[in-house]
């Protein structure tokens, strides 16, 4: 039987792996969201999800307010990269 691709319910939009930043709404503010693949993770990072190390070499994304008082630069500024599991349980 064929796979179905739907999502049920409220259930958050599968995560891509690959492409150019998107606008998500998260508890009510909107966040630009860009995949990292593990090719192109080349540095450890610290999730703010789980206070856990993401190692190099493993698929992460980054994510920015979009809609932060302080501008676009202080937002980019501010951006935190995520395990892909925490961002979807926030």
């Amino acid at each position: 039987m064929p796979r179905r691709n739907r999502i049920r319910g409220d259930e958050p939009p599968p995560l891509r792996l690959s492409g150019g930043p998107r606008l998500e709404v998260r508890g009510g503010r909107e966040w630009h969201v860009q995949p990292i693949s593990a090719a192109q993770a080349l540095k450890a990072y610290r999730c703010p999800g789980c206070g856990g190390e993401i190692e190099p070499a493993v698929a992460h994304l980054v994510a920015w307010r979009a809609d932060g008082v302080l501008g676009d630069a202080a937002d980019l500024a501010a951006r935190r990269h995520w395990h892909l599991h925490c961002w979807r349980a926030a």
